[in-house]
């Protein structure tokens, strides 16, 4: 079974993509939801990131998301550390859930395959990309905040422009039907090479 790496900036359209692939019958793995779970579910994570962000991080047992968020991308430092907490947890549990499934491929969504230099994890990787301007205008509508927040977190991400040369597939999400057959036409190439 291949391991595909989905990726793409914030706003770039990832998890629509995703959401095509899984109406594909592809297993997808969504780095971001289970993240979330594993902070909530995790004992040994949950102590760890209140070690490091102190007893705010969690309103009871619920992750204080608007805090933790205000933390860490605020401070590139604090950002890596818990980056460091999350990850590999995260691959742990990745690895585990794809060993369980039954499919040519599966795919992992995640948002730092490049940044993070993690590429030789995966058997390839795609790439979801946008203009910035759309992709500042998807997420102040999605996550109702400002252009200044949009960019402090867009600034975190290498631009599309470095990513591009090293993911082995690059999806432009503009239109949705177009995007939906790239991906179907994706889907058999990855079917025809497994």
């Amino acid at each position: 079974m291949k391991i595909i790496g989905l990726t793409g900036g914030i706003g770039s359209g990832k998890s629509t993509v995703a959401e095509f692939f899984s109406a594909l019958d592809v297993p997808v793995y969504n780095s971001d939801e289970e993240a979330k779970a594993l902070m909530v579910n995790s004992k040994k994570l949950k102590k760890s990131i209140i070690a490091l962000l102190g007893k705010k991080a969690y309103k009871g047992k619920i992750l204080n998301k608007t805090y933790i968020a205000d933390k860490i991308f605020k401070d590139g430092a604090l950002l890596q550390k818990m980056n460091d907490l999350v990850h590999p947890a995260v691959r742990k549990h990745f690895l585990k859930w794809a060993k369980k499934q039954d499919a040519p491929y599966v795919i992992q969504e995640t948002a730092l395959i490049f940044e993070n230099s993690v590429a030789e994890f995966y058997d390839g990787t795609i790439l979801v990309t946008a203009p910035e301007n759309i992709r500042v205008d998807r997420v102040m509508k999605r996550d109702d905040c400002t252009k200044k927040e949009v960019m402090d977190r867009l600034k975190k991400q290498l631009p599309d422009a470095e990513k591009i040369p090293f993911a082995d597939h690059v999806i432009e999400n503009l239109e949705l039907e177009k995007t939906r057959q790239k991906v179907i036409d994706l889907h058999q190439a990855l079917l025809d090479n497994s």
